[in-house]
């Protein structure tokens, strides 16, 4: 049977809805607990979120607080580049740099406390098979992309993470001065002693990360190739994202004590939520 024509809005309309019910495989699942195979342990009427986002893609979501966000390094060459920022007040937003001096501790894994620039708790690393990660490098720009690749435009075929976040950021009304520097998951970077960065390259294929939502989100995440990877064809493979229905880190929690500056960091968190009542 051949395709309709697509020269009159007819058949441009035919053509559209000709397309129902087509699944690939990099794209979202709506609604998400329609999956037919969720993680392990979590009911699939908990889920909210459910995507495959492709080597050199992008996605974003609103998240509750309480939300479990798992993000999994399918193929081993995937590089998420997140950027997180309280839902109901968007100038408050992931501070990496707080991040890694606050808590003493340059190599985020579970235990650590992703916190704002206010120093609350935006989420808590709960879950991680990679220990590859980055807070030094931030992703790739597009002027980094054009001299090694040719283009890093968001449309090529070699997109910088940084162009891919300004897509995402506008999708939630932010521009590009609101992106803050972001925490890289999957791809490890290491400072020597004498201060350069090591690429250390990725975690292994089926590696995950899991975050706890400690206040509601907006989460952008670019999967893009890492700016210190030094190969020199692109390369970035599909990160799978879930996100289900948990409970955040409350008072008497070993997370809420795990160290003096958790703990102060928790209870800034509290503060606010309970002033908002």
């Amino acid at each position: 049977m051949s395709k309709p024509s697509t020269d009159t809005t007819a058949g441009a309309r035919a053509h559209a809805r000709g397309q129902a019910g087509t699944i690939v495989t990099t794209m979202p699942t709506v609604p998400a607990r329609a999956v037919p195979d969720p993680p392990q342990g979590v009911e699939r009427s908990d889920l909210v979120w459910s995507e495959t986002v492709a080597g050199g893609g992008y996605t974003s979501k609103v998240l509750a607080r309480g939300t479990r966000l798992r993000l999994v390094d399918l193929d081993g060459d995937a590089c998420a580049h997140v950027a997180l920022f309280h839902a109901t007040g968007p100038f408050e937003r992931l501070n990496v740099a707080d991040t890694v001096k606050v808590q003493w501790n340059a190599y985020p894994s579970t235990g650590s406390i992703l916190l704002s620039d206010q120093g609350r708790a935006l989420a808590s690393i709960v879950g991680d098979t990679s220990q590859h990660h980055d807070t030094m490098a931030g992703p790739s720009t597009r002027s980094q992309n054009a001299s090694r690749f040719g283009s890093g435009l968001a449309s090529s075929s070699s997109p910088a993470g940084r162009e891919l976040l300004l897509l995402a950021a506008a999708k939630h009304g932010l521009e590009p001065r609101d992106i803050p520097a972001t925490l890289s998951f999957f791809q490890g970077v290491t400072v020597e002693t004498h201060g350069a960065l090591r690429f250390d390259g990725s975690g292994g294929a089926g590696a995950t990360v899991d975050l706890l939502c400690e206040l509601p989100l907006i989460v952008l995440i670019a999967n893009a190739m890492h700016p210190l990877d030094p190969r020199s064809e692109y390369v970035s493979t599909p990160l799978a994202v879930w996100a289900w229905r948990s409970t955040p880190t409350v008072e008497g929690d070993s997370l809420w004590t795990a160290s003096p500056e958790a703990e102060r960091a928790f209870l800034n968190t509290a503060d606010l939520l309970e002033a908002a009542q």
